[in-house]
């Protein structure tokens, strides 16, 4: 399965390109597919393209429920006895 994420613009470069915050990692991205990209929006990511825009509300938003998601999964998962030493 493959998710769409919202993403901070951090720099825009020449060729429909734009340097983006992927959860404290930095990532080149196209954005052939979204117009007019600034420092300091947020786009939704996938694969590698920006494929719209969002408001930094519902991007916060967004990345919370993903963030509750891991966490749930994280508590979920057995520990597997080898792992506990």
């Amino acid at each position: 399965m493959c998710l769409a994420i919202p993403v901070r613009v951090i720099e825009v470069r020449p060729e429909q390109k734009a340097v983006v915050d992927l959860a404290g990692v930095r990532k080149e991205i196209s954005t052939a597919l979204v117009e007019d990209v600034q420092p300091g929006e947020y786009v939704i990511l996938h694969v590698g393209y920006a494929i719209g825009k969002v408001d930094a509300e519902e991007a916060a938003r967004t990345l919370e429920l993903f963030n509750q998601l891991e966490q749930a999964q994280s508590a979920e998962r057995p520990i597997a006895p080898e792992a506990v030493k």
